[in-house]
């Protein structure tokens, strides 16, 4: 049996309003066994590590952060596509070139650095959205699943958990327009196909998991979809979607089955308690009651939503329908989840005018247990007895954070605040420095080799 002792200056607890001062947190085999307030027991005990650096510098320890979205080879497009105007459509072509250089080995590369670069911010579980399965003609390769199993290894040497959502993706719009160029490589030609591959793709290491996804309604035939979400359902594994991301979806949809894309998804049961939509970003308020009704929850991307100019969801009117909310850094923009949780208050203030829309706890939940339960872990995501021990320690006399109390972490702190990440017991990120990855040069070389010219 492994055990550990840490004392951390300050833990959000579950259900606390705010951080608890002096709370020593004891771990057994990667879990949480004792949680003691030392507070209400007299004071600190001799013997005890500080969670933190050595030199006990004031510090909050937040759970283990989940990364409910992410397109891990979307990171080579950083700073990359901001040349002009566009939007979505005019970024997606850019995307598309970096997709159609990548390979297994390329991939573990580049996802080996980004899942580490994830890990400096915070992140113990990321849900990859994965659709890039095939050789860029389209072809299978020896490994039908090889580049599945690149993101399954690079989680591994990042040190943190990984969900895989095996995303079908078989026509370029909903009116069935085939694959062509860089998509070819995204498509198992038909839902029972995609079916067989998936369930070939059974990770032994313990760090991972597999679950599905529907890439959106433009790439996957209405007559389809109940095949995604029966595969998800009888295995019962996460099942996440595009929703509604782009106003030209939600018209395309109703042009051709004369409905809104969640409608679709509802009247072909894809919605439900283990779906995640992600985005969601212009439903009907109709589309808010099917999501609310079915429990379906939605992942918010508000980096990406902003930098692709995508628009504002309305997840005041989400949470007030009982929607559980969680989050993703897509694109990575911006891989920093105390940002995407702040952008969830900061863009209903843009919208409404008005401020005091989530309190911190909301926020906390949303990057912790609600993004680790979409993802199919849920016993990770809250510091208490029993759970996971994924402890994220942040520094509270940074130039962002100095004279900040606790509570106002959310609204104050940057993945660059990060002192120390343990994940499953076990110590990730020490110093603000990953033990084992060197983040800046391998991003740096794994993305030079991807990008084109």
């Amino acid at each position: 049996m492994t055990t550990a002792r840490w004392l951390a200056e300050y833990a959000w607890l579950p259900e606390h309003a705010e951080p608890t001062p002096d709370v020593l947190i004891e771990v057994e085999d990667g879990r949480i066994a004792a949680l003691t307030p030392l507070a209400e027991t007299g004071g600190p005990a001799a013997g005890v590590e500080v969670l933190g650096d050595a030199t006990r510098v004031p510090g909050l320890t937040v759970p283990g952060l989940a990364n409910a979205h992410s397109h891990a080879f979307h990171r080579a497009l950083r700073g990359r596509t901001h040349g002009g105007r566009g939007d979505f459509w005019t970024w997606r072509d850019q995307m598309y070139a970096v997709a159609d250089r990548l390979d297994p080995d390329t991939y573990l590369a580049l996802a080996r650095a980004v899942y580490a670069e994830m890990a400096l911010a915070g992140i113990t579980c990321v849900g990859e959205f994965h659709y890039l399965h095939h050789r860029p003609d389209g072809g299978a390769y020896d490994d039908p699943n090889a580049m599945g199993d690149a993101l399954v290894e690079a989680a591994a040497h990042a040190g943190i958990r990984l969900t895989v959502l095996d995303a079908c993706y078989l026509t370029s719009g909903v009116d069935g327009r085939p694959l062509a160029g860089p998509q070819r490589r995204f498509g198992d030609g038909d839902a029972g196909r995609w079916a067989e591959r998936a369930a070939a793709f059974q990770p032994s290491d313990p760090h991972a998991r597999v679950g599905a996804a529907v890439h959106s309604v433009r790439a996957v035939p209405a007559d389809q979809l109940r095949t995604v979400a029966d595969w998800a359902r009888e295995r019962q594994a996460p099942l996440h979607v595009h929703l509604s991301e782009q106003p030209a979806e939600n018209d395309e949809c109703r042009a051709v089955h004369g409905r809104t894309p969640t409608a679709l998804l509802a009247e072909h049961g894809v919605l439900g308690p283990h779906t995640t939509a992600v985005h969601a970003t212009h439903p009907t308020s109709a589309d808010l009651s099917l999501l609310a009704d079915s429990r379906t929850g939605v992942c918010l991307c508000p980096t990406t939503e902003r930098d692709l100019a995508d628009g504002i969801g309305p997840a005041r009117r989400m949470a007030d329908a009982g929607i559980r909310l969680s989050l993703g850094s897509d694109s990575h923009a911006v891989i920093d989840l105390f940002e995407e949780a702040r952008a969830v208050e900061l863009d209903e203030r843009l919208r409404t005018r008005r401020r005091g829309h989530f309190a911190p706890l909301d926020l906390l939940n949303a990057a912790g247990v609600a993004g680790h339960a979409a993802l199919g872990w849920a016993d990770a995501g809250r510091i208490a007895v029993g759970a996971r021990a994924d402890l994220v320690t942040v520094r509270l006399d940074s130039a962002r954070t100095a004279g900040v109390p606790p509570v106002g972490a959310f609204f104050a702190a940057s993945a660059a605040d990060v002192e120390q990440v343990v994940v499953d017991g076990r110590v990730v990120v020490a110093e603000g420095r990953h033990l084992t990855v060197d983040v800046p040069a391998e991003l740096s070389s794994a993305i030079e080799a991807v990008t084109p010219v």
